[in-house]
């Protein structure tokens, strides 16, 4: 009974495990406006954007109809930082920057909290939660800290940091299709003329560039954006490029809250905080990894429950981080903006209403495979513990 008992919790386990790797795959959330300057016609879903656990990215399909022309669809990531930047509202890659960063770690981190949930030998389950902790710990330190760590990097990551600067992929420019860090390289030559220099990692072949994937091309990308953005800033200012993600979260974020709001007195503060928040989730990490650890050695305790406690909560830490960035952008308008409005909370479940805009805000498949692997979880938990209880 209990070997049939064991057996279905680990099944369970790994089901909801199937699951949370589906979700991170997946848009968890999604927001739409929609107002009478954006005709269903035109816009069948409104302006709309996807959350997903590794970005924010584009929720606008491309329009194929005999009355409307479109090569591409419409970036309504930009689309929308347009139409909120009116009201004094920071762009979209304002909010969870660090949650956004560190989520595959995170998720690798929950995936190895339920490996060892699945195993009811405590010395057995520390050796393989050690190993597989130590495997995280290193891929975090060489993303954060190392050399060219973007690499290290999800690739809808690098996307996602591209595409909050406007800078979009798959952009057509006559006889060649350009991948984003093409266009963006073929907008900086345009601008700067005889000042343009390629960056590293760059091949000039005619009127394009040519580079390994797409992935390198974004990070290329970020890292020729990085060079000019360093130009322009004091001497005493100035970084070299490290490829590093804490150079770029930093960076990223002060450049991102200054697209539409260019004043460094409340800029740079944020930017500051923002990194020292990083750091502390970077350190917190690896000590949260120690006391599980340390918790495993046995099978009881709230230690060792906290393994499947955790990812069963999962949907409710994303609605409450959600709900609380949403919060802080509502609450934090600056005063740049073309009109003042007094400070709100947007709408987090349902449909509100912001001057002429109607707000749409709905959880999408991912947040319902993650409700399902609560739910396959919560039941694994259940039978563990009458199992246990049962065993004395």
């Amino acid at each position: 009974m209990d070997n049939k008992r064991t057996l279905v919790t680990s099944l369970l386990t790994l089901a909801a495990t199937g699951l949370l790797v589906a979700t991170f795959y997946s848009p968890i959330w999604w927001v739409s406006l929609t107002a009478p300057n954006y005709p269903p016609e035109a816009f069948p879903d409104g302006v709309r954007i996807h959350f997903h656990m590794n970005g924010v990215f584009n929720g606008c399909k491309k329009v194929e109809k005999a009355e409307i022309t479109e090569d591409i669809a419409l970036d309504c990531v930009h689309e929308m930082d347009t139409i909120n930047h009116y009201v004094g509202m920071y762009p979209i890659a304002a909010g969870g920057p660090i949650e956004i960063a560190f989520a595959p770690f995170l998720f690798f981190l929950l995936g190895v909290m339920l490996l060892g949930f699945m195993i009811r030998q405590p010395k057995l389950r520390m050796a393989i939660m050690s190993v597989g902790f130590a495997g995280i710990a290193v891929w975090m330190y060489m993303t954060w800290y190392g050399a060219d760590g973007l690499k290290y990097q999800s690739a809808g990551y690098i996307h996602a940091l591209v595409t909050a600067m406007d800078q979009d992929t798959d952009r057509d420019s006559g006889a060649t299709q350009l991948n984003s860090g093409q266009a963006l390289i073929e907008r900086l030559k345009e601008e700067l003329g005889e000042y343009y220099v390629p960056p590293e990692g760059y091949e000039e072949t005619g009127a394009t560039t040519v580079a390994d994937d797409a992935k390198s091309a974004n990070i290329n990308h970020l890292r020729g954006t990085f060079e000019i953005d360093m130009e322009r800033m004091p001497a005493a200012d100035r970084l070299q490029w490290d490829g590093s993600g804490r150079q770029m979260l930093t960076w990223h974020y002060q450049l991102n809250l200054g697209r539409y709001f260019n004043n460094p007195e409340e800029i740079k503060p944020l930017a500051n905080a923002i990194s020292i928040a990083a750091a502390v989730m970077f350190w917190g990490i690896l000590a949260a990894m120690m006391v599980l650890v340390y918790g495993a050695r046995k099978n009881s305790g709230l230690f060792y429950w906290l393994l499947i406690l955790v990812p069963i909560a999962l949907p409710v830490f994303f609605l409450l981080d959600y709900a609380a960035w949403l919060f802080w952008y509502g609450h934090n308008l600056n005063a740049m903006g073309a009109f003042s409005v007094k400070p709100f909370m947007p709408t987090v479940f349902g449909q509100g209403k912001v001057a002429q805009f109607l707000t749409h805000s709905y959880p999408a498949i991912g947040y319902g495979l993650m409700m399902a692997a609560s739910v396959l979880l919560g039941l694994a938990a259940l039978i563990r513990r009458k199992q246990q209880q049962e065993e004395g």
